[in-house]
């Protein structure tokens, strides 16, 4: 098998022998910020916080520079601190390296994920966008990701998808390799369970948690059980 991939991605030939896969931690929280925030937006991400654990925190602005974000940024970056809560940066390498991130999360338009090492440095968190992509997500590993993300796997309405791949390529990269893997797009407490059975390490939600009836507090409660209860 490890040949068959190597001969088809013309990978380096240990790649496969680097990320052979271990035994998985619970899967995990990782949050994503709504499309736009305001003022109030800090105290409705404390308030998410306390309803349980959470991995990491995407900040996803789009249509706004990169000075605006860095405003935004600067207390949500505090706050995530205080709660020991990866702080990641979407799509951009240079405002990661600016505000001095844990991780930049990178789209396939966003550069590679090997440039963004040799500019961030070793202990930056990189995440990848995979879509359904076996050949991406390899890719990605080979070039240094520490996460690879598969979605979307249900219906969103916080960005516009093309790709919609089936669970089994959680569960395919989740038997093979070590680096961990994000499920994203649309998850809810309610149809998450088929993500987290099929081998996700982590869950990307965005409205699952935000546009929770019941506040993010309770939205964050009803994963962290939901993760207890698939332990």
């Amino acid at each position: 098998m490890q040949g068959m991939f190597d001969d088809a991605l013309n990978l380096d030939p240990g790649f496969a022998d680097r990320f052979e896969a271990q035994p998985r931690d619970p899967c995990q929280l990782y949050l994503i910020s709504p499309p736009s925030i305001d003022d109030g937006f800090v105290d409705r991400l404390a308030a998410a916080f306390e309803g349980g654990p959470v991995a990491a925190f995407q900040l996803r602005l789009k249509g706004i520079d990169e000075h605006a974000i860095a405003r935004a940024a600067d207390p949500i970056q505090r706050l995530c601190a205080q709660q020991d809560v990866a702080f990641i940066v979407n799509d951009s390498v240079s405002l990661a390296k600016r505000l001095r991130a844990d991780g930049v999360h990178l789209g396939q338009s966003d550069g590679d994920a090997t440039d963004a090492r040799r500019i961030l440095g070793p202990s930056v968190q990189i995440g990848v966008t995979c879509h359904d992509s076996r050949h991406l997500a390899m890719e990605a590993g080979e070039a240094g990701a520490d996460y690879v993300a598969f979605g979307s796997f249900y219906p969103t309405t916080t960005k516009e998808v093309e790709h919609h791949p089936d669970p089994s390529i959680l569960s395919w990269w989740s038997t093979i390799f070590e680096v961990p893997c994000v499920a994203i797009g649309g998850i809810t407490p309610a149809n998450a369970r088929p993500l987290i059975d099929a081998g996700a390490d982590f869950l990307a939600v965005c409205g699952g948690v935000w546009s929770d009836p019941e506040g993010p507090a309770s939205a964050v409660d009803k994963f962290t059980r939901l993760f207890a209860e698939t332990e």
